[in-house]
């Protein structure tokens, strides 16, 4: 996995950084345009524009800025420009939205930032760049063209994947180009037999018929002087979802024949505009990829390759006309995230020969994505790819964990399993193009005796290429473990969209993607995915407030599964966003959707109370109320509600939530809660967590449950007795309540029921179940059960946002020295900066190091059982006095410190 630094390094190198002097202490970096570095296509009216301070001095902070925005690079840079000059503004604010003149289409603008530092002195301007794309329906030129027409018997289910070609000349030196493609389906751009970019599985899914993205280029080094070609690739992803499964995307309301509209947009080192442009013109016909489907396994026969079909010597007399289409929808936008790529290169670590036919491979670790595949043979051998998570006892692979909800109508469409047909002209290779799945072994079989090494088949770990933003060392490397794991089933889920497993579903699972969102969020930048994923949930989202429990989704979901546990997610995730990007731009979208849900559940549950939901999923044994956990998650939707209405100025609502809010909770806690022995329903570990984690205990009964938690926890044999919902709280309540050593213990164990029994038996992944060979829900790759990789940086490093301070503008720091490990280390790359929170243990010393971004603060609170002793700055080394608040925290300005501590004699055993 890449290191924390590579996103320093890169965000540096892509950042354009005019002259400043050698001894320069501040200066803006990191900038960013909806937060992506140097964007094209940007479809935003007002982008967002977002930096942070390098600064490394004690107390560093910004105290005003000046954004300057143009056309001309080189008058930004000497400080003028023709779209927007904020001058000086006084404000510590590192993220400002747009607000000059009219941003036009297919422009390139440049913006520079300079700042202020503590002292008032202006720092040199730093430039960026981002570039608006269509900004709106009507600049489109080109048409919708399909190769799909009844009367040919290219329909929805014609296997072959389409090519399509055009030819084109380009008789003038060019200054820029560009590609704008938007697809009902998957596609593959080419120019002059390259490929364009490395995207994979673009574009992202979405309900196609309400929202379709179109993908922006820089082309301009792909084309030639003179005759060019361009050639497309369609394949089917979920707009042509042509296998059964039980949730019905073969029914799919926007489903039909994929189809895409273009414009190539020239521009001339004269000024003239010329656009290439999707229409009857182009030719097409069918491809090698003779099956294709993102669910199940791609085909390829290689003999029916065409060689150069995507350049200009290639001969397409014997190709037919395409087709014109509607739109899959109109309202065709902007793709703005961090793309999915092969990620990283896995080499196969052994292959076993099972006999003259059959090997099979092991990448040593389970993975989203997909192999590639490269051998010689005599043309028409078949070669079967059959991808798994574990095998058989006989050395075979196991696809008995992950196929039971397909529905294949025959069978030649095995699961997972790629067919490969050789050419017989020497060496043919394979790698997927519009699929991926969650596997670690695969089973190679030849129609024909082969000799294979570990050198034939390669593996690529797939996902949305989210940059890095945290890090996780303890001295116990099962916790280290348990950390890359997690981090691995968080990737290996997320594919524009959250998922929940890489292989047997690959369905946005509201509840699993709302209990590991702090989990993503920590250790990776994602309010890109997360931003178009919630514009799914309003595009989803019926009338009356309804969500379904997985989106995107066919129409499945409406009517199970989608309860106040699980569709949260609408007032959770963008919650969360805002804690921890100090942004109110996805509350603000999701306002009136998370009202009218919120509203709806009301309708229905007047009392306050809801049994609306599945509960805690998977638990290890006990069962959970589901009415209570439900109901805490009204409590949590309302509350939320009630404080993104304060945020936008809505005090009625403010009013109105707050109270329905308290509402709830009286409810639950009239029903569920004996205060007088300060227990809620049967007292399981999940009953009792859920109400403490989410805030719904009374103040003065906290100590009483959390307490009897922590009993319960003991009873339990110290191991966790939890489900779904049960994770994202138990560890969390014993930490925020005295516990942190008990919830240490639960997440360190590694005998069953644990993450670590996981493990101890070779998982690189997260699993579904706690049972390693569960006969059901027995997914190896699974995010359910991801809070613990937060709970990381939330207890062992202490690092939380502050919420009357979001974007960790002040950081709430609340670091656990706790018993069993000597050391931890916490990383998270906030908005402002890389935060570090560090301790090594010796006896009853800690020596505890904290590094504070430029321009952010922070709220120190320390064990009540250490004592403070001294403290200094590692920049100078000088000593510095720290003083408590009223509120018994230390408050840091920015800088590095290291603070020595020393256990209090009487807790000391």
């Amino acid at each position: 996995m890449r290191k924390l630094s590579v996103l320093l390094v890169f965000s540096l190198m892509c950042t354009t950084v005019i002259a400043h002097p050698q001894n320069t202490s501040c200066f803006p970096g990191n900038l960013r345009c909806e937060y992506l570095i140097n964007p094209l296509g940007i479809d935003a009216t007002a982008p967002r524009l977002s930096w942070f301070l390098n600064d490394g001095r004690y107390g560093a902070v910004q105290r005003a800025y000046r954004i300057i925005v143009g056309i001309d690079s080189a008058e930004v840079a000497n400080g003028k420009g023709n779209n927007w000059d904020t001058k000086r503004v006084e404000t510590d604010r590192m993220l400002v939205n747009y607000n000059g003149s009219k941003l036009e289409p297919f422009t390139k603008y440049f913006w520079s930032v300079q700042v202020w530092d503590k002292d008032g002195v202006q720092s040199m301007p730093v430039i960026s760049t981002f570039e608006t794309g269509m900004m709106g329906m009507g600049n489109w030129k080109g048409d919708w063209i399909s190769d799909g027409q009844h009367l040919d018997g290219k329909d929805i289910n014609t296997r072959q994947a389409p090519y399509f070609r055009k030819e084109f000349d380009v008789p003038k030196k060019i200054k820029s180009a560009r590609a704008y493609i938007a697809v009902g389906g998957l596609y593959e751009l080419y120019l002059n037999g390259q490929k364009v970019g490395d995207h994979r599985l673009d574009p992202m899914y979405t309900r196609f018929d309400r929202r379709t993205l179109y993908v922006s280029y820089d082309i301009t080094g792909q084309l030639q002087s003179g005759r060019n070609a361009v050639g497309v690739l369609l394949g089917n992803g979920w707009y042509n979802h042509q296998s059964m499964a039980v949730w019905y995307f073969d029914r799919a309301p926007w489903r039909n024949r994929p189809t895409f509209c273009m414009d190539m947009r020239i521009t001339y080192d004269d000024g003239s505009v010329e656009t290439i442009v999707t229409d009857n013109s182009w030719k097409t016909m069918l491809s090698p990829v003779i099956f294709n489907n993102i669910y199940v396994a791609e085909h390829y026969d290689a003999r029916l390759e065409q060689s150069g079909w995507n350049t200009v010597t290639f001969d397409d007399s014997k190709w037919n006309k395409v087709i014109n289409r509607a739109a899959p929808s109109q309202n065709i936008v902007s793709q703005q995230l961090h793309p999915i790529r092969n990620v990283e290169k896995i080499p196969a670590r052994s292959v076993n020969k099972i006999n003259d036919t059959t090997y099979v491979f092991d990448l040593g670790r389970n993975i989203s994505g997909v192999s590639q595949f490269t051998i010689k043979g005599e043309a028409g051998t078949v070669i079967r790819l059959e991808h798994a998570e574990k095998l058989y006892p006989n050395g075979r692979v196991d696809l008995s964990n992950i196929n039971s909800l397909y529905r294949p109508p025959d069978n030649t469409e095995p699961f997972q399993t790629d067919k490969f047909i050789l050419s017989g002209k020497g060496e043919d290779s394979f790698m997927p193009r519009f699929n991926y799945k969650g596997f670690q072994y695969v089973e190679v079989t030849s129609s024909k005796p082969v000799t294979l090494t570990t050198d034939n088949l390669t593996g690529y770990f797939m996902h949305s290429d989210v940059p890095p933003v945290g890090e996780i060392k303890t001295s116990n490397p099962t916790i280290n473990k348990i950390w890359w794991a997690a981090n691995n089933s968080y990737l290996s889920n997320l594919f524009g969209y959250p998922t929940d497993c890489p292989q047997r579903e690959k369905n946005g699972w509201t509840g699993d993607a709302h209990i590991s969102v702090e989990t993503g969020l920590y250790n990776f930048d994602g309010i890109t995915i997360y931003e178009k994923w919630l514009a799914d949930h309003r595009d989803e989202q019926q009338p009356n407030g309804v969500l379904p429990a997985i989106i995107p989704t066919s129409g499945w979901g409406y009517h199970w599964a989608n309860g106040l546990d699980w569709t949260s997610t609408i007032a959770i995730i963008p919650w969360n966003v805002y804690l921890f990007y100090g942004d109110t731009k996805l509350l603000f979208e999701c306002y009136d959707n998370i009202r009218r849900y919120v509203d709806h559940v009301t309708e229905l549950s007047p009392s306050g109370l809801t049994g609306w939901g599945l509960g805690d999923w998977v638990p290890v044994k006990s069962k959970a109320s589901v009415e209570l956990t439900s109901s805490v998650y009204y409590f949590a939707d309302a509350t939320i509600l009630s404080k993104t209405a304060k945020l936008l100025g809505n005090k009625d609502d403010q009013k109105k939530y707050t109270a329905l809010a308290e509402k709830i909770k009286d409810a639950i806690n009239s029903k569920y809660l004996n205060k007088e022995i300060g227990i809620y329903g049967k007292g399981v570990q999940t009953e009792l967590s859920v109400p403490l984690f989410w805030g719904v205990v009374p103040e003065e009964l906290r100590a009483m449950v959390a307490g009897n938690l922590a009993k319960r926890v003991v009873a339990d044999n110290n191991h966790i007795d939890v489900g779904l919902l049960g994770t994202k709280a138990v560890l969390n309540a014993l930490s925020e309540n005295g516990y942190a050593d008990l919830a240490y213990r639960l997440a360190s164990q590694e005998t069953f029921p644990s993450w670590g029994w996981w493990i101890v038996n070779g998982a690189t992944t997260l699993y579904e179940n706690w049972l390693v060979d569960a006969r059901s829900d027995g997914s190896r790759n699974h995010i359910m059960f991801g809070e613990i990789n937060a709970w990381f940086y939330k207890t062992l490093g202490g690092i939380k946002p502050d919420p009357e301070h979001p974007g960790f503008k002040n950081i709430i720091l609340h670091p656990s020295f706790v018993e069993g490990l000597s050391s931890a280390e916490a990383k998270h790359m906030s908005p402002y900066g890389e935060i570090i929170s560090k301790w090594n243990k010796k006896k009853n010393i800690v020596i505890y190091s904290v590094t504070i971004p430029a321009n952010s603060t922070a709220d120190l609170f320390l064990p009540e059982n250490y004592s403070f002793r001294k403290a200094k700055m590692l920049s100078s080394g000088q000593s510095v006095s720290l003083e408590k608040s009223i509120s018994g925290c230390f408050h840091l300005s920015a800088g590095t410190y290291e603070i020595e501590l020393e256990r209090n004699k009487q807790t000391m055993n």
